[in-house]
């Protein structure tokens, strides 16, 4: 027992030499019970972002997905509560997804397309591997290294700054076809947000795939959370820019457009170097993110004083519009200060 004791981390072992070159340590005899380990059995030892060393048996590294869901439904179940519980099983990281009706009852056709649309619309690597009137199945195919986190979020990025551009664009010109191209949009936007939550949520139960996501650490994994949600809300509310586009009838006054162009071009010029600062690991970019967004709150009441010019009938919605566009600039500040929390340590001494 000399060569172990107990702390507040945990047992501290002592490290041995062996053969003059070989560096050993004994492991716990409950731990090695507990996994039916013998003489022989293989480990797995992965070396993770804070330098640690994470031990495993083998058959536990390759558990890294929850295998099968199943959800039973009756005729009386509605179709949106059996979708949300179909995300929720994508989300948790199941791999197949049955949806079956429950006793002699069969899945109504009006249960089955929905569930089947908002699949194929809305869940990456998803495909409908069984179709009959009893049972859907969902199997999930897309693997980690083929859609890491990083190039899921940069593409939802790059959709998203382009969704605020076209609805600006739609302002201008009263465009309704590429306001409601806008909105239509919006469902590729939420399905990597939802292939992204998935990803982090494996992740964090199991953290050996954490590099295999393409993040390096635990907390990598929170930032990318909460950058994800702001994205996806920069995106509702480019879709709600667009949604008041559809409510007006005639162009909005050239003195008013400029200073809401204004305020959209420094939003949306935020949120882009906001997520530059992210894949960066720039620090500085993404503090000047912020300092930038401060002159938004006095660009918008300048574009609602100029805004007052326009008809009674038109001025909430244009109104509501101005909002979306300050939020877009929130929201990018608020992207900046996470990655300024991710990479604190490269300004530090």
């Amino acid at each position: 027992m000399g060569d172990i004791s107990k702390t507040m981390e945990g047992e501290a072992r002592k490290l041995q030499v062996t053969g003059g070159s070989t560096y050993i340590i004994s492991l716990p005899k409950k731990w090695v019970t507990r996994n039916q380990l013998r003489k022989g059995s293989f480990l797995i030892l992965r070396e993770e972002g804070d330098g640690s060393l994470s031990l495993a048996p083998s058959g536990l590294a390759k558990q890294e997905k929850k295998e099968e869901a199943i959800i039973k439904v009756s005729k009386r179940d509605e179709s949106g509560a059996i979708i949300r519980k179909a995300v929720s099983a994508y989300l948790v990281g199941y791999n197949m997804i049955h949806v079956r009706a429950q006793g002699q009852e069969q899945l109504s056709s009006l249960q089955r397309n929905a569930l089947k649309d908002f699949a194929r619309r809305y869940l990456v690597g998803t495909e409908i591997v069984t179709d009959t009137p009893n049972e859907l199945t969902l199997q999930i195919l897309l693997s980690y290294p083929e859609l890491t986190v990083e190039s899921s979020l940069r593409r939802m990025s790059i959709i998203t700054s382009s969704m605020h551009r076209d609805s600006m664009a739609a302002l201008r010109e009263i465009d309704h076809q590429l306001a409601k191209a806008v909105i239509d949009t919006d469902t590729e936007v939420d399905r990597f947000n939802l292939y992204i939550i998935r990803q982090l949520k494996l992740a964090i139960a199991n953290p050996r795939i954490i590099t295999e996501i393409g993040l390096s650490s635990a907390r990598d994994c929170l930032g990318y959370r909460l950058i994800t949600k702001s994205v996806e809300r920069t995106a509702d509310h480019a879709v709600s820019i667009a949604k008041n586009v559809l409510l007006l009838n005639k162009r909005v006054d050239d003195v008013a457009l400029k200073k809401i162009e204004a305020m959209s071009t420094l939003a949306i010029s935020a949120f882009e170097n906001a997520i530059d600062s992210l894949f960066k690991h720039d620090f500085t970019l993404a503090e000047s993110v912020i300092e930038r967004t401060k002159e938004i709150a006095k660009l918008e009441k300048e574009a609602v004083l100029s805004s007052q010019k326009i008809g009674i009938e038109e001025i909430a919605s244009l109104r509501l519009l101005i909002e979306s566009v300050r939020r877009t600039g929130e929201y990018a500040s608020d992207i900046a200060e996470i990655v300024l929390n991710l990479n604190v340590e490269s300004v530090l001494d």
